[in-house]
């Protein structure tokens, strides 16, 4: 995939680049322009009544050499503006200006959204595809309405609140038209493919797509080698369902920093990922959940489709696979285990040479083992056992979780 990257901090821009304009008249068609002029003059002169004020003022014109005034057929007429390419590929499936958020929602249930895209195909990095799959079959509520106290700190929040702030200095120092296209996109061979786009380019040949990204301090480290691999798929999609051919992703890091990459069209990436997705979305169709894959996405998603257990005992001693993914997991288990004394057991050593030295020193690196500053905490037993119907008062009922234990 192709990436160009450069980026600026606000208080420096650089100078935008002139935007090219297509040249109505060129130079070498000058002659052909004056004979064209000369015909209609002839023309009008044929076509007007002997003796009207129009005769008498073409014969002045003609006795005095000004520019005869050209007939409407003969001027030179502007070429139509060429078609939005989105609209050849993937059509408006509804406006989005007039969708209140339940009613946004429940439309992209009904597809793989560009920003779904990466962890469809298993490769983003906060959302597994089991968890994706619990919210395109409605197991998750994904209708709730963030309070105000979680938008505070929740980064899809400012995400929407700094994207035309980002789309408008991208505008600025690119020196190109930005706007919004209001609608969500479907593509037309493949319905389940849903795109909304931040901004179109409008009236470039080599940018029509951007994408605003914001990233905090910590978010920031996944764009040190350019765009994050879970973004370049998101931009990938929206290209496969608009028939476009090159984006921007301009991004804001830490609050200083603009980042603008160029991300071309890769038909061979393209047709990988409409091949991942649609085996995703068989899942969805099928309502068959895909395979955990190891992560704390699928840990939650895992937790929250099978919350509670029914005191059921099945036997999966005839399952071979099932068996030896067990013998794997008992292995890895006395792997980690033998790991953790290996490492208390140096650790000890290390700690005892330090003896009440605070910091240590060696030729890869260092050890501190420092006192950390006193705290108070409550004394609940104490608190209990001299005011119990004080406590009683604040008690709160929590769900029990389910603990996965490994018996030999």
């Amino acid at each position: 995939m192709s990436q160009n990257t450069y980026s600026h901090t606000p208080s420096s821009p650089a100078s935008a680049e002139p935007v090219k304009r297509t040249v109505l008249f060129p130079l070498d068609q000058a002659e052909q322009d004056a004979a064209d002029a000369e015909a209609a003059t002839i023309q009008l002169s044929a076509k007007a009544k002997p003796g009207s004020v129009t005769a008498s003022v073409l014969d002045a014109i003609e006795q005095s050499g000004m520019p005869a005034p050209v007939s409407r057929d003969a001027r030179v007429k502007r070429p139509p503006a060429p078609q939005r390419r989105y609209r050849e590929q993937a059509r408006r499936l509804v406006d989005t200006r007039a969708l209140d958020r339940s009613a946004w929602l429940a439309i992209r249930q009904s597809g793989i959204g560009s920003s779904d895209a990466a962890a469809a195909v298993g490769l983003n990095p906060y959302k597994s595809q089991l968890e994706l799959w619990m919210e395109k079959t409605e197991r998750t509520d994904t209708h709730r309405e963030p309070s105000a106290e979680d938008s505070l700190t929740s980064p899809l929040h400012w995400g929407q609140v700094l994207e035309p702030l980002v789309a408008d200095h991208y505008a600025r120092h690119t020196g190109y038209r930005v706007q919004r296209v209001n609608a969500i996109l479907q593509h037309v061979e493949h319905p389940w493919m849903l795109a909304n786009l931040d901004r179109e380019v409008v009236g470039n040949d080599a940018v029509q797509i951007l994408e605003c990204k914001t990233a905090g301090l910590f978010g920031a480290r996944l764009w040190k080698e350019g765009v994050p691999e879970y973004v370049q798929l998101q931009v990938m999609h929206q290209l496969a369902v608009t028939g476009q051919q090159a984006a921007d992703v301009a991004v804001l890091l830490g609050g200083h920093e603009l980042q603008i990459h160029r991300i071309e069209r890769d038909e061979a990436m393209i047709e990988q990922l409409i091949a991942l997705e649609r085996q995703f979305w068989d899942y969805v169709e099928r309502d068959t959940p895909p395979p955990a894959d190891g992560s704390d996405s699928a840990d939650r998603a895992l937790r929250a489709l099978f919350p509670q257990d029914d005191g059921e005992t099945i036997d999966l001693s005839h399952d071979v696979m099932l068996s030896q993914a067990f013998i794997d997991l008992q292995q890895v288990r006395q792997t980690l285990d033998d790991a953790k004394k290996a490492e208390l057991r140096l650790k000890h050593r290390l700690q005892q040479a330090m003896g009440t030295a605070t910091l240590a020193t060696f030729p890869s690196g260092s050890l501190s083992w420092k006192q950390t500053a006193p705290v108070n905490r409550l004394d609940t037993k104490a608190l209990q056992q001299d005011h119990p119907e004080l406590c009683a008062t604040y008690l709160r009922s929590h769900p029990g979780s389910r603990r996965f234990v490994v018996r030999q």
